[in-house]
């Protein structure tokens, strides 16, 4: 694995929608590094590859209440459990439970391992709410796949509120896991 600036020189086998991430960072004016890598499963995998680019990496989980009605985007470091009633409490939200695949394809036009808050984007409709913890908010670098799991990225966290999420249309709720 071998940390690169900017978007892949050839694009021929890769995906459409991981191609639309690059195309919306470098229209924003995002300066971003990336690094190819096989399949990242898991979060040791994730761990792994940290150690090469370098960010903070988030736990990304899709949610959603128990109704189906309101779906949530977390991310929350690596290093974080995840408790279903301390984040119900502070978002008001009834018990809250892992989103079944086919509304993250939906939504956010990502498949299960892939789960990014660029995937924000494709989200033009606004189903999703955006939770991020407030650790996630300290780090220089944010570190997150460009709505594919056999790339990632890193850019500014300062860039990811300042630009990327008003330009997706999605405001950020911060939470304290």
């Amino acid at each position: 694995m071998e940390l690169q600036k900017g978007r892949p020189k050839y694009t021929a086998g890769r995906l459409e929608k991981e191609i639309r991430t690059y195309d919306l960072l470098d229209k924003l004016g995002v300066a971003y590094e990336r690094v190819d890598h096989e399949a990242a499963m898991t979060m040791e995998v994730c761990q792994e590859i940290d150690k090469v680019l370098q960010a903070t990496i988030c736990k990304n989980l899709f949610l959603c209440n128990r109704q189906e009605t309101k779906f949530y985007l977390l991310m929350i470091p690596d290093t974080k459990v995840f408790h279903t009633k301390d984040l119900s409490a502070q978002i008001n939200s009834s018990r809250l439970s892992f989103a079944k695949p086919e509304y993250m394809e939906k939504f956010l036009d990502i498949t299960p391992g892939s789960v990014s808050v660029l995937g924000l984007m494709n989200d033009t409709e606004n189903h999703v709410q955006l939770l991020i913890d407030e650790d996630v908010l300290k780090g220089e670098f944010i570190g997150c796949h460009p709505c594919i799991n056999t790339s990632s990225i890193r850019f500014h966290t300062s860039d990811l509120v300042e630009k990327v999420l008003p330009a997706v249309n999605h405001e950020v709720i911060k939470v304290k896991l």
